[in-house]
């Protein structure tokens, strides 16, 4: 018997119209229950006088079925639908929180919840407020379907690729679409993530080939950036301002993968490029790192002036690349300090 804090799901005290068993973002109800609450923390998930539909509905969980709840168990009623965050609340000895399912009509609040609890508090402006709400309509969508994170993050690559060679002309219309498919890219790049957590299909794999498929994506399109500037004004020097944003990025990627992502660990592989204490460097660093650039790309594109981005891209990106080394060179000494 596992040692650590159990969850005993109950019956509810009231009757409910929605059986514990139904369908929600693609997995019963009970079962995204029992998966969540392992994960944020309780050793053991006890279903308390099951019936054969529930039983069912849990096959191939660890879930154990029990005929009462046992002594020092939290007690959950299974019509509720509760998040990661309410599940970790509850673990640590917070109250009970969630959406109780009693009619079909509580189903939508229960979904929205459960699509809320995805959006990082880490997110960028425009992320939280714009690509967030395009992405978990899609995920929404899509959670029903056999689709893998995984597919999604091969897909938004290919968007984003696709949109990369739009960058080559001079002409604003074709631009504009490159700034759109850049975009949809980003879009698209937010549902691996969530269809990963509503599935319950992270895996390291999953994580390592989103990080990579993004920086390629930038790399590029930057890349395409420069040669179509090269293109338009009939001379090579435009080129350096291309290495250096494809050499930058892509030294600043490997960096952040070598030093942050490479170690086993619990949860994301990448939040933060600060390893321990944050400053107002990393905390800027981060924002950096973030994706709401893509919508200044899109502005220039609309004039037909994307190569004014890279040109501030191969100032940016190297300069990026030396402001990690040199949080990481200031936590090493700050670590040798202190031990």
């Amino acid at each position: 018997m596992s040692a650590g804090p159990a969850l005993a799901l109950v019956a509810p005290a009231s009757p409910s119209e929605v059986a514990p068993e139904t369908v929600l973002l693609g997995l019963p109800m009970i079962r995204r229950t029992v998966l969540a609450a392992l994960r944020a923390g309780f050793a053991r998930v006890l279903v308390v006088g099951a019936p054969p539909e529930i039983r069912a509905a849990l096959s191939g969980t660890p879930a154990e079925l029990a005929a009462e709840a046992p002594p020092g168990a939290t007690r959950l009623a299974w019509n509720v639908v509760v998040t990661g965050t309410d599940l970790k609340s509850l673990v640590s000895g917070g109250a009970a929180a969630g959406a109780a399912v009693a009619t079909r009509a509580d189903l939508g609040t229960a979904r929205k919840r459960l699509l809320q609890d995805l959006v990082k508090d880490t997110e960028g402006f425009m992320s939280r407020h714009v690509e967030r709400r395009v992405s978990l309509a899609v995920s929404r969508f899509l959670s029903g379907t056999r689709i893998t994170p995984n597919a999604m993050t091969l897909v938004s690559v290919a968007v984003g690729l696709a949109g990369a060679p739009f960058f080559l002309a001079a002409a604003a219309s074709q631009q504009t679409v490159g700034g759109i498919l850049f975009l949809l890219h980003s879009i698209l790049d937010g549902c691996d993530g969530e269809l990963a957590r509503l599935k319950f299909q992270e895996s390291r794999f999953g994580g390592v080939l989103d990080f990579w498929g993004d920086n390629i994506v930038h790399i590029g399109v930057f890349a395409a950036m420069a040669v179509g500037w090269s293109r338009a004004a009939a001379a090579t020097w435009p080129l350096l301002f291309g290495l250096t944003a494809v050499a930058g990025t892509f030294a600043s990627a490997l960096f952040v993968y070598l030093r942050t992502m490479t170690a086993k660990k619990d949860g994301p592989l990448y939040t933060s490029v600060a390893l321990h204490t944050e400053t107002t460097v990393t905390r800027i660093a981060d924002a950096l790192s973030r994706r709401d650039f893509i919508y200044l790309v899109l502005i220039l594109s609309l004039f037909g002036k994307a190569h004014w981005f890279v040109a501030m891209a191969g100032i940016a990106t190297p300069t990026y690349f030396l402001t990690l080394v040199g949080i990481a060179w200031s936590e090493r000494r700050f670590s040798r300090s202190v031990s």
